[in-house]
């Protein structure tokens, strides 16, 4: 990542420069730009895309082309470009986007740099636009940002690039930035998944949180024990090893990370559809037996096969919503707690402490949500991140407890929660009440949940954009550059939502409360 004096001195040469610096709301509301850059300069002229565009690059690598393919391919939203640029008098074009990427490694890995530095050419010198990145994943998200400053000239049939010339320098506030989907509750198909990590992707989100078994269906394929997924709802219903595969590269492509969860030991009644002897009883079926071996084996198995498939640094294992009362009126079980000196409080600690050296042996680290903290949290390996989400303060307490946290706090970041405003997802602030700078950095982002009881492939799109983008913004853009009233960002947030609908994305109006539909006829940059 550059440095920040190096990221100083790019500013300073901005200001010295002919184009307008971007520091006021007045001047922001003028950049349609979603999440805002760090920082932005820009002219006043136009500049007109050549029929034959390309990418020039140092950087050899299919995924850095198919990026810029996507690209291309997005801006065009589907349009014909047709003009005859000589018979039309259209100057000055641009050629194509020089890319300078100064790390060969393409593997994606947590913390890795994503700052870029962007610039379109004045009218005087055309050429070539210049995007500058340490890694491709930086690039990727300039190439995001790129496509935000091209539209489609209906009149002239060519794209534009208004507002010339552009510096714009960038890198994200928070190196977590994460979108929870639930395929227990309702299966998503691989298309709609897929669609998903796309509309993440234009926002700068880069964590896919797959939330993919639950109590209620178990629908993934795990080789290790082949009849967990007997408790899908229907074998239609279903992900391979190869589908898992394919969504974490199809993720991995476009700058995102796929964090896996098993929730444990509550939120697993599904598992013993295939492997009945998982739960206490057979009228009492959840959480997993703590007393028996053969639990901590399919767990194990199934971190090892997670290991093959999800490369991310992290692995979920939830730890919330545990009722223990399986476990104290199961004769077996209470026979085993007397004979371990354990009450039912313990047993919880020793069950998730112990899937977690589970994980552990596995290379990975641990993400629990934020009951095992608040229960036993000084017990919690140090490689442990908090995951809130029952609402403000405990980032606060695990941050100073040396832990490091994610926020989701369910008030202000659950997008099921249809009546949560856009103004409240924007004005969400992970870092509220922590003041000390060491304890800042260990909050390492947030994410928003999508939960899966009230979603399927009919209506996700539309119940997670806009609110999402509200608050991938405030998970990107430097804390200084955030509206201080979220009302302020409106029309910018507005022109996002439309250029979602018109790349195919179910994106919701603003008005009205989460997937509301349109009110009447009209534009959709005033819905």
């Amino acid at each position: 990542m550059a440095s920040e004096a190096s990221l100083v001195a790019m500013v300073v040469a901005l200001a010295l420069s002919n184009a307008l610096l971007v520091t006021s709301e007045s001047e922001y509301n003028k950049v349609k730009i979603w999440p805002m850059p760090a920082s932005v300069s820009y002219g006043h002229s136009h500049l007109y895309l050549s029929n034959d565009f390309e990418l020039s690059t140092n950087y050899d690598s299919g995924l850095l082309k198919d990026a810029f393919n996507r690209m291309l391919a997005v801006i065009r939203l589907g349009h014909i470009i047709e003009a005859n640029f000589s018979a039309l008098h259209l100057s000055p074009l641009l050629r194509g986007l020089h890319i300078v990427i100064s790390s060969s490694n393409h593997q994606l890995q947590y913390t890795i740099d994503e700052s870029y530095k962007l610039t379109v050419p004045s009218p005087e010198n055309p050429g070539y636009a210049h995007l500058e990145a340490q890694t491709v994943y930086g690039a990727l998200h300039g190439l995001q940002t790129f496509s935000q400053l091209c539209h489609f000239n209906f009149t002239s049939r060519v794209l534009e690039v208004h507002m010339s010339p552009w510096t714009i320098i960038d890198q994200p506030r928070f190196s977590y930035r994460g979108l929870l989907i639930d395929t227990s509750r309702h299966y998503l198909p691989l298309p709609v998944v897929k669609k998903v990590i796309d509309s993440m992707s234009y926002a700068k989100l880069n964590v896919l949180h797959w939330h993919i078994v639950d109590s209620q269906s178990f629908p993934l394929e795990i080789p290790s024990y082949p009849k967990l997924w007997d408790g899908a709802y229907s074998p239609s219903e279903r992900y391979t090893v190869a589908d898992a595969a394919e969504v974490v590269s199809y993720a991995q492509q476009r700058g995102i990370n796929v964090l896996a969860e098993i929730d444990v030991p509550g939120h697993a009644r599904s598992w013993g559809t295939g492997y009945p002897s998982l739960w206490p009883s057979k009228d009492c079926q959840q959480p997993l037996d703590v007393s028996k071996e053969f639990t901590f084996k399919v767990i194990d198995g199934i971190l090892s096969d997670f290991s093959k498939i999800f490369k991310f640094k992290f692995v979920h294992l939830g730890g919330d919503e545990v009722n223990t009362s399986c476990w104290t009126i199961t004769p077996h079980i209470s026979k085993w707690l007397r004979e371990h000196g354990m009450n039912e409080s313990q047993a919880y600690q020793y069950f998730v402490l112990r899937a977690q050296n589970v994980a552990l042996s596995h290379g990975y680290e641990i993400v629990n949500w934020e009951e095992t903290f608040n229960d036993f949290g000084n017990k919690l390996s140090r490689k442990t991140v908090v995951h809130n989400w029952l609402g403000g303060g405990v980032a606060r307490q695990v941050v100073a407890s040396g832990l490091r946290c994610i926020v989701s706090n369910q008030d202000k970041w659950y997008l099921h929660y249809l009546d949560t405003t856009l103004q409240e997802f924007y004005a969400n602030e992970p870092l509220t009440n922590i003041t000390n700078l060491k304890q800042q950095k260990l909050v390492i982002g947030g994410e928003v949940c999508m939960w899966g009881e009230f979603v399927d492939g009919s209506d996700i799109e539309q119940t997670i954009w806009p609110r999402a983008a509200a608050a991938a913004e405030r998970l990107w853009t430097p804390y200084d550059k955030l509206a201080k009233n979220p009302r302020e960002v409106t029309g910018r947030l507005a022109h996002f939502r439309c250029l979602l609908n018109q790349r195919g994305v179910a994106a919701a109006p603003l008005a009205g409360q989460g997937r509301s539909a349109p009110e009447g006829p009209g534009s959709c940059y005033e819905q």
